[in-house]
């Protein structure tokens, strides 16, 4: 590979051009510090603080012994690659989606009539700079909806989905190499804010009833600021928090109250799994709560609760930057909420008996898998590549569990939000062959 530049920046830039044109290839090792610094005669420092540009640019990662390696799912790639792949019409037709994470359209409203309920209510006005970044209304609702799980909500903001949320609160209270507690396996896109804010992610294993206390222990002992954790629906493991193990990790946090945490409940609405969470477990804590899977990925709106600190942190990140989440947005949610556009109810127990038929074929297949709530179960396989590979010939594609492991053992994640109950048996059997051409399931 050919890396120029005597400056830092022209160093960084050069690698990020070849990774950008193919020349460096996802997983690529880049040179020691020592060698590419001698190769280029400058001091290994400026070398070093290259691959410190790199990193927070969210392009490679250290991986201890193997050195700094380019990343295997770059920041500015698409959140699910498999949703680029159908797009790209990559897979054969006839493949089923088991794959992009996405909520089944026909448990979405419609949003016309809400939409055109803010046209109407308008009538020719037009909210204009200086205004409050979050509407009374919205803010009601926002209330009402907190204060019935009994979180407190004195302390609101609104941003453009969950992970801007996240994104914010992190921004806002870490610096570039403080570290996070994170799920393993969790969220991949929690991973690629964590990457690009220079933020570093320590893993805590997860099971059914959510993040396991030891392992969030002793993450915390290793120093790390901030902890995200997913209340239900978790991503890709289907994790929901149990009412014991929110007490198990209150009282781990309650020896940390200086650290940050973050809930991720973005399973309002469309699971039915209780609500547990670790809302003001600590000083510093938000809540947060989107509506995509709800009410549709394009309504991109989340609410966030907090204590004041933290709020007021986001307000002046938005402040700083696009301001306020549209008033259209903010609207239509309020009338969504109010009108009840959307049973509950159905919607989760759609999802559950889908969920669960999977699980259940699956068992009877001796295959072990994961998913308590949500739209997602993680299969345990030795070989994820041929899994997937053997899956996709079978018309299946599912998603493979490497962009969201750290150091958690394989699996796949398979997304029922697409399928039918009528279908999960098939499923069931071909993944079951499948994770015998890849090895047994573990």
């Amino acid at each position: 590979m050919a890396i120029t530049g005597r400056r830092s920046n022209e160093i960084a830039d050069s690698v990020e051009r070849a990774i950008a044109d193919g020349d460096i290839g996802a997983g690529a090792a880049l040179p020691p510090i020592r060698d590419l610094a001698g190769e280029l005669g400058v001091n290994p420092n400026t070398v070093a603080a290259a691959y410190r540009m790199l990193r927070e640019r969210g392009l490679v990662e250290t991986a201890g012994r193997r050195g700094t390696r380019v990343r295997t799912h770059p920041l500015g790639a698409p959140r699910e690659t498999e949703a680029a792949v159908f797009a790209s019409g990559a897979v054969p037709p006839g493949t089923r989606d088991a794959a992009t994470g996405n909520p089944d359209p026909r448990l979405l409203p419609d949003l016309s009539a809400a939409l055109a309920a803010v046209a109407r209510d308008r009538a020719g006005r037009h909210p204009l700079y200086g205004e409050p970044p979050l509407l009374q209304r919205t803010a009601e609702a926002a209330r009402e909806i907190f204060a019935s799980d009994g979180v407190p909500a004195e302390r609101l903001a609104a941003t453009s989905g969950a992970l801007d949320g996240i994104d914010l609160v992190l921004r806002s209270s870490l610096r570039p190499g403080d570290a996070a507690v994170v799920e393993d396996p969790g969220w991949s896109s929690t991973l690629h804010v964590l990457a690009a804010l220079g933020v570093r992610p320590v893993p805590a294993g997860v099971d059914d009833e959510g993040m396991l206390p030891e392992g969030l222990s002793a993450a915390l002992r290793r120093g790390a600021r901030a902890v995200v954790a997913t209340d239900r629906a978790q991503n890709p493991f289907g994790a929901a928090l149990s009412r014991r193990r929110s007490v198990q990790l209150r009282a781990v946090l309650a020896q940390h109250p200086d650290v940050l945490t973050i809930d991720d409940d973005h399973g309002i609405g469309f699971v039915g799994a209780p609500f547990h969470s670790l809302a003001d477990a600590t000083q510093r804590w938000v809540l947060v709560r989107s509506v995509a899977k709800t009410y549709g990925p394009d309504l991109r709106l989340a609410v966030l609760a907090g204590d004041p600190v933290t709020i007021e942190r986001v307000r002046a990140q938005q402040q700083a930057g696009p301001g306020w989440v549209s008033t259209v947005l903010q609207e239509a949610f309020t009338g969504l909420w109010r009108s009840d556009a959307v049973d509950f109810a159905r919607t989760a127990r759609s999802y559950d008996e889908r969920r669960d038929a999977l699980l259940a074929h699956l068992a009877r297949h001796g295959v072990a898998a994961q998913g308590r709530s949500g739209v997602n179960v993680w299969v345990p396989v030795d070989d994820e590549a041929a899994t997937v590979t053997a899956l996709h010939t079978r018309g299946w594609a599912v998603a493979p569990g490497r962009r969201f492991r750290i150091e958690s053992p394989p699996g796949i994640r398979v997304t029922i939000s697409a399928l039918d109950t009528e279908e999960t048996p098939g499923l069931a059997a071909d993944i079951a062959a499948a994770a015998r051409a890849g090895g047994p399931p573990v």
